[in-house]
């Protein structure tokens, strides 16, 4: 591909916009309720917290679009975007209604967080397919790196980076992409498990509002094997899957696994494994009886199964100290769970537990790229309207195609929502004129049509 021709520009076109997909994206959130939700339960005082009904979609439509800071929401006042939005506000306007939240108004937002979610199901129902038989709880961490002490509550957490700590619980099915259940930040210093059987407990309660009514396992790694994650899991009728710490009890538990009962198996797709650095396509699985948390008074002990994955070393110096007789064939990984899935079934599903890791990264790479405030509270409110965004996007994915419905966001966000049109009027009626031969055009359409109905019954 070469230039075809010498150019001159001019930024002149008062009709033109380059993100055209908002208009049904954030269509499908006014169907959804979330200016109702906002209006009915965030309640900032003062002039900075007036009118959130507005400043809050807008933030979250900028999210959408792909802008990662405050002065990136500046993308949502070009061209024509004035005709095709009411009530759009400036970037310093919604960087000062952010920094008027409290603790208690992130936790408002959190719950129109969740009745978003719930309202999208409802009219997206392919959100959560499959939830009414089989779903799957992923909760991790993240650290967000800071630079400069400006930032309330940054400190050194578990990676040795200096930063703010994001917390996630992300729902997702055999047959569906995941989304967001809920979120919290966290000061950099929080341990992994801080505040998670609350976190837990909330975002299973949306879960089942969201339409998971059939069977659910919380997945977790070994950061989150603790008796608190596995009694707020039972207490709420789901089933646990936690990686197990290698501690003293579960080596000793491994090592009475008969030899004859490793079971040989062949991954169809090799996974990585860190520790080795080589890629793993074959591996031995086997389980045991198991109760943990002995430490604690009788009536916590918790009695499931420990399924074990070995696999071959390559490397016998990276033994434990202290585990050379047992372990320096074998590396061991155990999980701790009480699935009703076989042994086989339930190896495999844990480690899709990775899934969450993927929405941590398609996070990372749009609202969350930065934290942009310096007081926490704001970018605690920020990470909210971060996952609002990620599970409107998801939504238009699903209405849009198939090949969408699993796509990460930056890939929705290049062929559906950052598209650029000329909005016209022709006989008192707008009309939107979008590129001759864009390769997305149907999954567009089909975005558009569903959004543009919707909006059309409710009105």
């Amino acid at each position: 591909m070469r230039v075809s021709h010498s150019f001159s520009a001019d930024f002149d076109d008062p009709n033109l916009v380059s993100t055209v997909g908002l208009l049904p994206v954030m269509g499908l959130a006014e169907v959804a309720g979330l200016h109702e939700l906002i209006a009915e339960r965030v309640t900032v005082p003062g002039p900075a917290g007036a009118n959130a009904a507005a400043k809050i979609p807008g933030l979250v439509a900028g999210m959408v679009a792909g802008a990662d800071s405050i002065t990136d929401m500046g993308l949502l006042r070009h061209g024509g975007m004035g005709r095709l939005f009411t009530g759009v506000r400036a970037p310093t306007t919604l960087g000062t209604h952010l920094r008027a939240y409290t603790f208690g108004h992130v936790r408002q937002l959190d719950a129109v967080a969740s009745g978003l979610l719930v309202g999208l199901t409802d009219r997206v129902p392919g959100l959560v397919a499959g939830a009414g038989e089989v779903a799957y709880l992923d909760v991790d961490d993240t650290i967000r790196e800071t630079h400069g002490y400006a930032k309330q509550g940054t400190g050194y957490g578990y990676s040795g980076v200096r930063g703010l700590n994001a917390q996630l619980a992300t729902m997702s099915t055999p047959t569906a992409a995941p989304v967001i259940l809920g979120t919290r930040l966290r000061r950099g210093s929080a341990t992994s498990a801080h505040g998670a059987p609350k976190m837990i407990t909330e975002s299973l309660a949306t879960a089942k509002k969201a339409g998971a009514t059939g069977t659910i396992t919380v997945r977790a790694d070994s950061a989150y094997y603790n008796h608190g994650v596995v009694a707020a899991a039972r207490a709420s009728g789901a089933h646990f899957s936690l990686t197990a710490r290698m501690d003293p009890a579960v080596v000793a538990a491994i090592s009475r696994i008969p030899e004859e009962s490793w079971t040989p198996i062949q991954y169809p797709n090799a996974i990585f494994d860190e520790e080795e650095g080589r890629w793993i396509s074959d591996a031995e699985v086997a389980e045991i009886g198991y109760t943990a948390f002995t430490s604690r008074r009788k009536a916590e002990h918790v009695s499931a199964r420990l399924i074990v994955r070995r696999v071959k070393r390559l490397n016998p110096a990276s033994t434990p100290a202290g585990q050379e007789e047992l372990l320096a064939a074998y590396r061991h990984h155990g999980v701790f769970t009480d699935s009703p899935l076989g042994m086989l079934a339930a190896e495999a599903s844990h480690r899709d537990h990775a899934i969450v890791e993927q929405v941590i990264a398609d996070l990372k790479a749009g609202p969350l790229a930065h934290l942009p405030s310096g007081v926490f509270t704001a970018n605690a409110a920020w990470l909210v309207c971060a996952a609002m965004a990620f599970n409107l996007t998801r939504a238009a994915g699903v209405i849009a195609s198939r090949r969408h419905a699993r796509a990460r966001t930056a890939t929705i966000r290049t062929q559906l929502i950052n598209v650029p049109a000329r909005v016209a009027n022709h006989a008192r009626k707008w009309r939107l004129h979008l590129p001759v031969g864009w390769p997305w055009q149907t999954a567009w359409e089909n975005l558009f049509d569903h959004a543009h109905g919707s909006a059309t019954a409710i009105a």
